[in-house]
């Protein structure tokens, strides 16, 4: 079933790192992504992390119920950032 691109306004703040099955992933995980979404699969997203826009992510089941974004090495850098500091998120269009 395809999902009509759909605006969102909505904003949450959590630190990077997420524990995936004993290691520490560089993403962090949004609350609540489950019952917002509808759904524990992957859904991309348009999405700004401190003001840096992100065009098309996903959002990763985290195995747990929830879902994570994925903060790669070049965002951490670019932004100041490293595992255990916290970001702010904006998630502004679901496109799946």
């Amino acid at each position: 079933m395809a999902i009509e691109p759909t605006e969102l306004d909505h904003r949450f703040t959590a630190p990077i790192g997420v524990d995936v099955k004993g290691d520490v992933w560089s993403c962090v995980e949004m609350p609540g992504s489950a019952e917002f979404f509808g759904t524990g699969k992957s859904v991309r997203v348009d999405a700004a992390v401190d003001g840096v826009e992100l065009p098309n992510v996903g959002l990763m089941p985290t195995g747990s119920g929830g879902h994570m974004l994925s903060i790669s090495a070049k965002l951490r850098k670019r932004l100041g950032k490293d595992i255990g500091d916290t970001v702010d998120v904006h998630l502004t269009r679901r496109l799946s």
